[in-house]
């Protein structure tokens, strides 16, 4: 019966944004320009994909071998091979965690080789106190700052290709003591990183592994390293190349795009790819080659969780960066606003559907990781060793793009789309200093209850759960009417901000409580820690306050919601979540409501196991509600 009401609730709700031309959004301003368009984006193709398979949305349908695909019915409980609907679903969910695991621990990997070989080369290193963050953590010191950086990387790396059977060595050096003590009790302490990924993918294969109980143990270990290694150092990684994040107001939404500049989208999720070419767009040389094609000069305007982090950094890049425009499903109409002249891709959220866009708009697309090669773009993998000579050639390649296209490509700009003051540049280190140089000050308001609680609104943004960002900025505005601060991280960030609640201005929709501190404080009620990366700075922020208050993570008045996941990391972080004893709200199901033991494992059992529990909700109130309840018992549990 529970499983019939999720599913009932998450059809009903995808069936919201049915029966019109265009997906609802919750930017209302994106969505009236988004309908008005000529061309098709993934907002018009939501209806067309309105039949939603049942089995595929239960998780109960197998294709692993030639015998199936075979699907699960009460007439039919097993499989060809004998295989039960747990057993489908539990390997089904374990090579999705596997999967999106991987694409995090291919970030990392790239990030740490990138730090590695700047500091060979005694490149510019841009975040010296994140750097001596790490070596301390780390326990090691070179003899200089770039000989720290290589030994601090290498650590990484060393940690990474270790097979799955031996365990790495970072991860009691970064995690909370009483959560590792809580891990190796509970078995789930993982191997190297990329061994796990691999063992994961060779555990849910044909006529393998038929434990649900133990591929779930599993995904956990994935989230484990996905969340130490893909989230948390890669962020401090990327504050050693590219800057600790500074506090700023910045402008947001379709109105950071200048016409007058040549634009670059960038897309994607590894920020270190573009140290050099960031650089160099701002060089004498360049600027004057932009003027002689008619342009003032370069822009980079970001998109999806590169573009987070970029603006997260922002306050370092003030000449060439000119703003963030939006995420994964804002990108299409980023692009039909005509004043994109080449897109820079080397991840994901770069959708297949911006390359017909490019096509009829003749804008340039430059793939720099083969991972992320789209279908009419130019592949130019990224080479540290032949990083300047990519980028002149990248400069020279978007220059003749610009020409081509400028003056016979229509523009359709919205520059009333967005703000001017979202407050970015928060991080750990950040917001702490803002406060003073320690957590008390945020600790005694949720002591007073003038902060109730906190509750971090993470991950992707998708077409689903009432439309593009619907059920996440609705939550979001009931929970900070609740007085509970609210923390982003990941594409649900470009939404959230585009409508206005990261401006200090946005203390008008918080509780009588949470609007005085922000009054107060000048901030708003819902701080942007940047991309889906950035969940790992939020678990700092997590491990700091317990170690200042005294207790474990899962007894903070602290509560997680992905309230729009879309990707397969969407889930390796939730993993991730579960493992630090989060409660984790998502407004869909994940595809295993057709295993009860799966789904009682999950939503049941997981509280006794690591503290942590997932909770499906796909409606606004009832799901801040629902956190709300959690965030006050966690509160009686603390006696405050």
């Amino acid at each position: 019966k529970n499983i019939k009401i999720l599913l009932f609730r998450r059809i009903s709700k995808m069936n919201q944004c049915f029966g019109c031309n265009t997906c609802a959004s919750a930017d209302k301003k994106l969505e009236g320009y988004i309908r008005e368009l000529p061309m098709e984006t993934s907002h018009h193709r939501v209806e067309g994909q309105s039949t939603k398979c049942g089995f595929g949305l239960q998780g109960v349908c197998c294709r692993l071998c030639a015998n199936g695909p075979c699907r699960i019915t009460p007439k039919a409980p097993r499989g060809i091979c004998g295989a039960t609907a747990d057993v489908i679903v539990a390997r089904n969910f374990l090579r999705a965690v596997a999967s999106g695991s991987g694409c995090y621990i291919h970030i990392v990997e790239n990030t740490a080789l990138n730090v590695k070989k700047t500091a060979m080369a005694k490149g510019e290193i841009k975040g010296e106190k994140s750097l001596q963050r790490l070596a301390e953590i780390f326990g090691v010191e070179g003899k200089d700052k770039w000989e720290t950086a290589q030994i601090v990387a290498q650590k990484v790396l060393d940690d990474l290709y270790k097979p799955e059977y031996e365990k790495m060595e970072l991860v009691e050096k970064m995690a909370y003591a009483p959560r590792f003590k809580k891990w190796q009790e509970l078995d789930i302490l993982p191997g190297g990183a990329k061994g796990e990924v691999f063992h994961g993918v060779v555990k849910c294969s044909t006529n393998l592994n038929s434990d649900p109980v133990d591929m779930l143990t599993d995904c956990l270990k994935l989230g484990i390293s996905t969340g130490i290694y893909g989230l948390t150092l890669t962020n401090l990684l990327n504050d050693v190349l590219l800057g600790e994040p500074e506090l700023r107001l910045a402008p947001v939404g379709l109105r950071v795009i200048d016409p007058d500049y040549i634009n670059i989208m960038i897309t994607g999720h590894q920020h270190t790819i573009f140290v050099d070419l960031q650089e160099r767009l701002t060089s004498k040389e360049a600027v004057e080659k932009a003027k002689a094609a008619g342009a003032k000069g370069f822009k980079l305007v970001g998109c999806t969780c590169v573009g987070q982090d970029l603006q997260l950094r922002g306050a370092h890049y003030t000449e060439v960066f000119d703003g963030h425009a939006g995420n994964n499903y804002s990108s299409e109409a980023v692009l039909a606003t005509g004043g994109i002249d080449a897109v820079l891709s080397e991840f994901n959220c770069t959708l297949p559907g911006i390359e017909p866009i490019c096509e009829e708009l003749k804008i340039k697309q430059i793939c720099l990781d083969d991972v992320a090669k789209k279908a009419n773009a130019e592949l130019k993998p990224y080479v540290f060793e032949e990083r300047e000579k990519q980028s002149e050639e990248i400069i020279d390649e978007i220059i003749a793009a610009y020409k081509e296209r400028r003056g016979s490509v229509p523009l359709n700009l919205m520059p009333e789309h967005g703000n001017d003051n979202t407050l970015t540049g928060v991080s750990e280190g950040s917001l702490k200093e803002f406060l003073g140089g320690n957590w008390k000050p945020l600790i005694d308001l949720i002591v007073s209850g003038d902060i109730k609680g906190i509750a971090g609104v993470v991950g992707c943004s998708n077409l689903t759960a009432g439309g593009h960002d619907v059920l996440t900025v609705e939550m979001t505005k009931e929970l900070i009417a609740k007085d509970i601060l609210v923390l982003t991280a990941g594409c649900s960030s470009g939404g959230i901000e585009n409508c206005g609640l990261m401006t200090p201005e946005a203390a008008k929709y918080a509780g009588p409580k949470l609007r005085a501190v922000c009054e107060k404080l000048n901030i708003p009620p819902v701080l942007n820690f940047g991309p889906c990366l950035a969940i790992g700075r939020l678990e700092i922020v997590a491990t700091e306050l317990a170690e200042a208050i005294g207790v474990d993570i899962p007894q903070l008045p602290l509560v997680l919601s992905a309230a729009q996941w879309l990707e397969e990391q969407a889930l390796a972080d939730g993993c991730f979540g579960l493992a630090l004893g989060l409660p984790l709200h998502l407004g869909l199901p994940p595809f295993v409501t057709g295993s009860k033991l799966v789904t009682k494992v999950l939503t049941e059992d997981m509280k006794s196991l690591t503290g942590g529990q997932v909770i499906i909700n796909g409606d606004a109130k009832e799901s801040a509600d629902i956190l709300d309840k959690i965030i006050e018992e966690k509160r009686a549990g603390l006696n405050i």
